[in-house]
Order: structure tokens, then sequence, then C-alpha cells
């Protein structure tokens, strides 16, 4: 895990000499927040760090100014050659040179670099004044670009107390899964809790970490002394070692293979022989190196019989070293150390969940604040000040074979008690290295691309790592170049100010560059699915690339099914998607509207005891998801029963994943029940499951009452039928995935 140490870790800051001469400038566009930094689309899986972890600059006098913008040729590939120019908009951004006359800018000294402001060509601004400006700009372009790409999910100011399934917001990046967040309101004594709740990608949580200084993990280099074994000098002088070792590896080969002694085998035993024996000849030498040089003269003997007499091969031979006591620097962990400056103490403690109350007579859930339940597992509690906290279970401290695996990657952001914190709590993750704004329309494509790659198994196709690579790569050029051109305030910087305005950089980069990614991306995705180009792709029936957000859960489809429903109807013919209620009121599960995870079911205050297998669904990773099962679709089905008889509603996700069979919904490698052979996306062959306990995992949960509501859902009695149309009839809900709520309840 990171070390929460600035020594060792730093984020967000990049050389500005990585280059011998600025980069031509990448398409200056003023589009939407960052889609973040990863080259990687797919998620979880891909074992990135999740972003890119710089060092820190030490800054050097300003470098030469980029070259002009070019315009590119009509209809040309906008990133055929990462080397040469990138196209501009028709109107750009005003672009400041990357050095200015030298008469404008004064010779940088050491101390200045150090810390003292330099001024700005005019002489007058201050190098942090003029970084705050700049961030008052991006702050003003942001604005500008909410009104012109909105988000897709405005964050509210206050989600609606008591809401169980609170309010889903999507934010803009890689570092969520999905990227999807939710907004939750929790009623207490208090005053509303409002808390977001997420789950944030593996590859993201390094950044994450960068963040916390974690207790045992803090380190200080202390001196120490220490027994080392090393070499003697004269050793390392002559280089007796390795011509000896020489001589042996040379003639070992010869004895391994059967092959005769070769004149050069034998020309390097004599080479360190004559080494060898100089050093013994020699009447000035100590003890301890007439010592070593026997050592290897007893091997060079030993080397001399197998040339003359060859035989079975040697013994491994090593280099001759004395141990001797010595100061040395160590780095050891500080397990009670102040955090350092620009990071935010964590203390690590048992993993747990917040143990929330949800009243069956009002359908509203509350919780204290305090009370939570406890987990397998470890999770960090943040302060991230003024009453402000995060908990976070991670990665890496949570072993999959032992703990809970739903669990990992969890993050809770609390605010403090009140009502009024929504837009807060989403730009608060800034303070985690997190991604903080919310997702607008050109994002949405980004994930809606990463979603279909990994949804359709396009990870490997032909062209798919290059366009990942370019994609990058269009982002690094970005960066480099915004470098250039701030050289001369950010020369003027500490380090807690170089490393916010890096962060601030990096943003804006994928800000100016994300169309041209998704540009490239949606081009591979396009030749690996069958397409010609990405404009063929993007204009064909099935491409949506905004989810559904109309319910009480954010999805986002796949284009191979809603582009061809026709397809996936005739292949499920006869079939149909069930789900039986094992336990629990029927009445309930619709009062509430959604049915959901074990994980979500925990976090809205629904109790346990629902699922048929929680515990290990909780180990498996399946807790994350809901069960339903492919079956003949039947004509007099028992009560408690959702069906849906159009499977194609559900297979338009793309965040299922099936077994045939029962795997206890495993993505946990490391569990038993995970099968990498038989886990599949696809579903044609979910559509053939013949096994009578298979299974789909769909993440978080389905819609009841919105698009994705069941065609059936079987009473046990009419009585039951009655109470729930006269419940859902007061609350104004009249239809159900467009059919009359008479029509789809039945007993």
């Amino acid at each position: 895990m990171g070390t929460g140490s600035k020594s060792s870790h730093q984020s967000y800051a990049v050389s500005p000499t990585a280059l011998a001469e600025a980069p031509a400038a990448p398409l200056d566009i003023t589009g939407a927040p960052a889609a973040g930094g990863e080259s990687d689309l797919t998620g979880a899986a891909a074992g990135a760090s999740g972003g890119p972890v710089f060092e820190v600059p030490e800054l050097p006098e300003p470098v030469v100014a980029p070259a002009p913008l070019a315009e590119p040729p009509a209809g040309g590939d906008p990133v055929a050659e990462l080397g040469g120019p990138l196209s501009t908009e028709s109107e750009p951004e005003p672009v400041v040179s990357a050095a200015p006359s030298e008469e404008a800018v004064p010779e940088a000294s050491a101390e200045g670099v150090a810390g003292d402001a330099v001024q700005s060509s005019d002489g007058e601004q201050p190098a942090e004044e003029a970084v705050l400006l700049q961030a008052e700009d991006i702050e003003e372009v942001q604005e500008e670009e909410e009104e012109t790409d909105p988000p897709l999910t405005p964050v509210p100011a206050a989600p609606p107390v008591g809401e169980p399934t609170g309010t889903p917001i999507l934010v803009g990046g890689d570092d969520f899964i999905n990227s999807e967040a939710t907004l939750v309101a929790y009623d207490s004594p208090d005053g509303p809790r409002e808390v977001l709740l997420t789950h944030i990608s593996e590859e993201a949580e390094e950044k994450l970490l960068d963040a916390l200084s974690i207790p045992g993990t803090h380190m200080e280099e202390i001196q120490v002394e220490e027994e080392v074994k090393e070499r003697l000098d004269l050793d390392k002088e002559k280089k007796l070692a390795e011509l000896t070792k020489t001589a042996v590896s040379s003639v070992q080969h010869k004895l391994k293979t059967g092959s005769e002694m070769s004149d050069a085998s034998i020309a390097k035993h004599q080479a360190a022989v004559d080494a060898v024996s100089a050093v013994l000849n020699d009447p000035s030498i100590s003890d301890d190196e007439k010592a070593m040089a026997q050592h290897y003269m007893d091997q060079l003997n030993v080397v001399k019989d197998k040339i003359e007499n060859g035989g079975a091969p040697m013994p491994w031979m090593d280099a001759y070293e004395v141990t001797t006591t010595k100061m040395v620097t160590k780095q050891v962990p500080v397990p009670d150390g102040d955090p350092e400056p620009g990071t935010l103490a964590a203390t690590v403690r048992k993993a747990s969940r917040i143990q929330a109350n949800l009243d069956p007579a009002t359908g509203q859930t509350s919780w204290d604040g305090v009370t939570r339940s406890s987990a397998t597992g470890t999770e960090y509690e943040i302060d991230m000040g003024d009453g402000w906290k995060a908990v976070y279970r991670p990665y890496k401290d949570n072993d999959p074979k032992h703990t809970e695996y739903s669990l990992r990657g969890q993050l809770e952001v609390h605010a403090p008690a009140g009502a009024g914190h929504g837009k807060d709590l989403v730009e608060r993750l800034e303070q985690l290295h997190l991604m903080n704004k919310p997702m607008t329309a050109a994002e949405g494509e980004w994930t809606y691309l990463a979603n279909n790659i990994r949804a359709q198994g396009l990870e490997g196709s032909a062209g798919m790592k290059a366009a990942m690579d370019t994609a990058q790569g269009l982002q690094d050029l970005q960066v480099q170049e915004i470098v250039h051109q701030r050289m001369e305030s950010l020369m003027g910087l500490d380090s807690d100010a170089l490393q916010t305005a890096m962060k601030r950089i990096h943003l804006e980069a994928s800000h100016k560059v994300l169309p041209m990614k998704v540009e490239v991306v949606r081009d591979a995705v396009a030749k690996a699915s069958g397409f010609s180009s990405g404009a063929e792709l993007a204009a064909s029936p099935g491409y949506e690339p905004t989810p559904a957000t109309g319910g009480k859960w954010l999805t986002w489809s796949r284009f191979d099914v809603t582009g061809k429903k026709a397809e996936i109807q005739d292949a499920f013919k006869g079939r149909s998607l069930t789900h039986n209620l094992n336990g629990g009121s029927l009445a309930s599960l619709l009062g509430v509207g959604v049915l959901a995870s074990t994980e979500k079911r925990a976090v809205m205050g629904i109790g346990g005891g629902l699922g048929m297998s929680e515990q290990a669904d909780k180990m498996t990773g399946g807790a994350n998801s809901v069960f339903l099962r492919v079956k003949k679709t039947p004509s007099s089905p028992g009560g408690g029963r959702l069906i849906w008889d159009d499977p194609s509603v559900l297979m338009r996700r793309s965040d299922y994943y099936a077994y045939n069979g029962d795997h206890y919904g495993a993505i946990n490698p490391a569990n038993g029940h995970y099968s990498a052979g038989a886990i599949t996306r696809d579903p044609m062959k979910i559509a053939a499951f013949t096994g009578s306990s298979n299974e789909i995992m769909f993440r978080n949960g389905i819609d009841l009452l919105g698009a994705e509501a069941p065609s059936r859902i079987v009473c046990h009695t009419a009585a039951e039928r009655s109470s729930i149309l006269a419940s859902l009839t007061a609350r104004g809900i009249t239809h159900l995935g467009g059919k009359p709520v008479e029509d789809v309840l039945c007993t």
C-alpha cells in the first residue's frame, strides 16, 4: 500500500524537462470535466495503478516555446501521429508562450525555485497568485461548460431525507466503478446525516492512499548500525569475482551441453588465473585479502580440472564476502507520527458497515451517525477536517481469501450533521485525490465505451491496446504542454503549492483532450465489433452513450444488445428471467421499489436474512449484485415471484455476468466458487442456459417501478394483490414497464 510519505509518493507532479523540446499542443478543446488519466477503460480488473504518480519537478529555467499549432487536413485523423501537431478548434483559447523573452523573465536562482515568488512577465504578479488566478479561470470555464454540457445527473444540494435508495449520481472520470455514487440523507435526532457512498476502482486506490497518513506506513529516515556482508575493495578494484564467474560460467555451459572445451573458455580461465595470481603474489596484501584471493584460486583449480577431464557440472560459485559493521540509512515506519503536510490522518480499524434502520410503516431510513455493524476485513477512518470524515475499505489490506470481497473499494464520505451538503460531498472527493465533478455527456460516452469493452470482451481485440496507448499519450502530451505554458508561475511554488497546481493541470488536460480520446477509442471499439468506423457505430440504432437515469439505479447499456433487440428476444423465445422471493414481504419489496443487492440492503437499513447465502456472497463478491435465473416461461408460477417474460429489458444492461450453475455469484478469483472458464457476459450463451441452478447477477439491483419493471409480479393471494394494488395506486403508480399495474400484478 502507499506509504503516505511524500518523499516516496508524489502525485500530480510532472517534470517539465521530460521532453527535450516542448511538444506540439494537443487539441485545445474546452471539453467536459476530467475523465481520468488511466489508459485502461475496463475498470477494476485491469491492475493498473489508477493514475500516474510523478516525481515533483526541480523546475529549470523556462524552455523554448512550443511550435505553433497547425491546422489539420480536412477530414484527417486527429491523432494519426502523436509526434506531430494536433488540431485545434476554430476558436482556440489563447496560448501563453512556454518561454517568455529574456527581457521578460529574470534568471531563476536556486533560492527562487525553493520558495521565493517569481514575478510574472509584467514584474508585478507573484507566481502563487498567478496559479490561483488560473484556477479561478478553470472554474469559470467549468461553469460555462455546465451551461452547454450540463451534468448527466445534477447533484442535489440536499438529498431527500429518509429516502432509502438515496439519489444516484454519476461522477466524471475513471476513479469509480461505472462512475456511480449515491447520496443518502439518513434521518436522525441531530438532523439529516448526509453520506456519499461509492465504490472506487482498484486502479484509483494508489491516488487515494497517497492522500493519507496511515499509522505504520508513514516512513522516516534514521541512521542505524547494522552488520552487512560485502566484498573487499581490492576484489572490486581487480574484478576478481567477475573474472572467476566468467570462467566458471563458460566452462559450466560446456559441461551441461557435453560440448568440447573451446579456446575461448580456456582463455577466460587463464585471464582469471593471472589476475588472482597477481594478488596472491603481492606481499603487501592483508590476511583478509589473501583469503579472498585463495577463495577464487580454489574455484579456478576446479575449473582447470573440468577443462582437462570434463565431468559433472560444478557447484554454484559465490563471491567472497566479509561481515562488517556499518552505519546505514533506513526508512522505518512511524506508528504515531503526525500527518505529513497536505495529507489526511487515517486510523486503521476492523471493517464495518453503516447500521441504518428502515421503518416498514413509513418507508424511511434513519441512522444516528455512529452505530455500525461488524464485517470481516480492514478499513480506514479518515479525518477530513471541519467535522467531515470518510471510511474506506482498501483493496490492498483486505486479502481476498480471508475477507469480504464485496467490501473492497467501498468508500463513504460523511458530512457534519445537517442538510445541504450534497454538492460539498462530491467536491470533497478532491481531498482524497479523486475526481470530484459531476459527469457530463462527453464523459458519459467514455464510460459507456469502457463498459461495452468489458461487457463484450473486447479488451484483447486487434487495435484496442494501441488505441488505449494513444488515448493516454494524448493526455500526457496535453499535461506537458500546459506545464510548459505555465513554467514561469510553477517555478515560484513550494512543494505543496506545486502539488495543488499539478492536480489542476491534470484535470484541465483531461478536460481538453477528452473528445479526442473518445474518438480514438470509439473507432477501435467499432472495428473490434464489426463496424467500419467510429462514425458508423455512433450512428447505429443501438448506440446509447448516456445511462438510464430515470429510476432508482443508473444503468449503462451495451450496443450489441440494444442494436439487436429482435435477435435477443428470439434467442430467449419461450424463456424468462425470474426471481423468487426467498423471504420477506412482496408488499414491503414494492414499497421500497427496488430489488437490492445484499450490500445495498445493508446501507438502506434492511436487515439480513433475505438472501439465500448472504455471508458466502460477501466472500465471493456476489453480494454486490442481485440474482436472477433463466427459466422456461412459467404459465402458472407460484407466488412471491418476479418474472421478466422479455429478458431483453434487462439484458440491455452492461453490468451483468452469469454462470450456468450455482457459483454464489463469484467474481473473487481467490474464492473456490469462481470459475474463469464458466463465467460469461454473453447474452446468447445465457439464453441457452440449461442448468437448474443457473444464475445471472445484476450489479446493485433492479428498479422494480421503472423501465426495468418485471412483466409479471406474482402475488400469493388475491388479498395480497388487492393490497399491493391499492398501495401503488395511492402513490400514483398506474403503470409498470409501460403496462397497467392491473396487468402486471397477478396471482
